[in-house]
């Protein structure tokens, strides 16, 4: 066994008792701010003394690196079971993850067959527990009232959606809405929710364009949507909205203290952005205009939380007929990269997207990372700001070999630590499929 850390001149420490496996040693973001410091580590993954000397373990010194907490992803969609595989999987998917410094995602339920039963879930969570290379919670949905309160053990979230969407054909009952989010109150768990109201899209529509799309499903569904959804929750429901895509959003959450997240296609994509169907989303992306008001918001800090909504689809599928292609674009590894580089041109505040990426996410769903504290789990990044890369399709690791960012700038981790054990390094993976499947372990802290 290792011996104990000592503690030098300054820092956090764990009972005296306990003992490191290492010691890793540079400028990191510990309280708001980059100071050099040196991060205790335990057998057992977790961050047992912060310090501005400690010693009693091996050291590894980053360098000109900088160590950063790994970021939450709330929002994947990994195709399986249902999905071919040459789209996505649990495997290539927390792959993915982890080479884009994620170490916790959150799995959607829209799968074949949806996460709407026990047997469903049980199911997803044997996928998990052999082939996941990150920490995955699963969420379910709430479509079987009967079936609630078994999932409310088991998931570590629901997903609710407002419109049809693929896997779920039938949204809720409008009539039956405001007594659902009552009962998945009652249940505890984090409930998310894609808010738009189906019935403000335009009928008879024959999109050919992102242009055309945002029209067919324009930004006053999501705002009546947000508004059905405020009036009816319940004050105890851990309440989360997905994919906003407008400032009248952030601005009416903010208000009304309920959690959100932007995407980084609506913060950098917009409709303008070109007119294949590799940039066909839902909710779609919007206007210029409304894209640069969002990310100027994002850039104040007024959005919280920021999530990927990784959705694969094959070429093929994509390259159809606008009308005809899926919705959606992968994203879980590109995510952080992408606003780390906007970090290192000065564009974006480090403190900002250490807040949304990592911190707040990790809150919401009660889960002691996302922070270097003493306490937390060692999921820790090594990022160099010199060294940056223009996004290619084929350096990427996503199965169904596309990116809507192909050539953009991005920054990706140097090396990944997953519960104190090296999963990234020079930018390979390297790691086990050793992830598990989490719950919230506590409720969402304000911050």
């Amino acid at each position: 066994m290792a011996p104990s850390v000592r503690r030098g001149r300054s820092g956090n420490r764990a009972p005296a008792d306990e003992a490191a496996a290492w010691i890793l040693a540079g400028r990191a973001f510990v309280r708001d701010r980059l100071q050099p410091v040196e991060i205790a580590i335990s057998e057992d993954g977790r961050i047992l003394a912060i310090g501005k000397v400690l010693s009693g373990a091996p050291r590894h010194d980053v360098g000109e690196g900088v160590i950063l907490p790994s970021a939450t992803d709330l929002h994947v969609h990994f195709r399986e079971p249902g999905g071919p595989a040459d789209v996505e999987t649990i495997a290539t998917g927390t792959v993915q993850a982890a080479l884009g410094g994620v170490a916790l995602v959150g799995e959607m339920p829209n799968t074949d067959p949806p996460v709407a039963d026990v047997d469903a879930l049980a199911e997803k969570e044997a996928r998990v527990r052999t082939r996941a290379a990150v920490d995955v919670l699963l969420y379910a949905a709430p479509s079987d009232p009967r079936a609630l309160g078994r999932l409310a053990v088991r998931a570590g979230a629901f997903k609710l959606y407002l419109s049809p969407t693929t896997g779920i054909a039938t949204p809720p009952d409008p009539a039956q809405l405001g007594p659902l989010l009552v009962r998945l109150a009652s249940l505890g768990l984090p409930v998310a929710v894609h808010a738009e109201d189906p019935t403000r899209f335009a009928r008879d529509s024959d999109p050919k364009d992102p242009t055309d799309w945002n029209r067919a499903r324009p930004p006053s569904s999501e705002r009546a949507a947000v508004e059905r959804l405020l009036e009816l929750a319940p004050p105890a429901l851990r309440l989360h909205i997905a994919h906003v895509t407008e400032v009248a959003s952030v601005v009416r959450l903010r208000e009304a203290g309920v959690s959100f997240e932007a995407t980084p296609q609506h913060l950098l994509l917009s409709q303008r952005s070109g007119t294949s169907p590799r940039t066909k989303v839902n909710p779609p992306l919007r206007s210029e205009a409304d894209r640069r008001a969002l990310w100027e918001s994002f850039v104040r800090g007024e959005v919280p939380c920021l999530a990927s909504d990784h959705a694969p689809h094959s070429t093929t599928s994509k390259d159809r007929p606008f009308p005809l292609a899926p919705s959606g674009m992968p994203g879980t590894e590109t995510m952080l990269p992408l606003f780390l580089a906007r970090v290192r041109t000065g564009e974006l505040e480090l403190p900002r997207l250490v807040a949304a990426a990592c911190d707040r996410p990790a809150r919401w769903f009660g889960q002691p990372h996302g922070r270097i504290a003493v306490g937390h789990r060692a999921h820790l990044l090594v990022v160099d700001f010199r060294v940056r890369t223009r996004l290619g399709a084929r350096r990427l690791h996503a199965p169904c070999g596309w990116t809507a960012f192909e050539g953009s700038e991005a920054i990706f981790p140097r090396e990944h630590y997953f519960h104190g054990e090296r999963i990234v390094s020079d930018g390979e993976f390297v790691g086990r499929s050793n992830g598990t499947v989490v719950r919230p372990e506590f409720a969402p802290q304000p911050r």
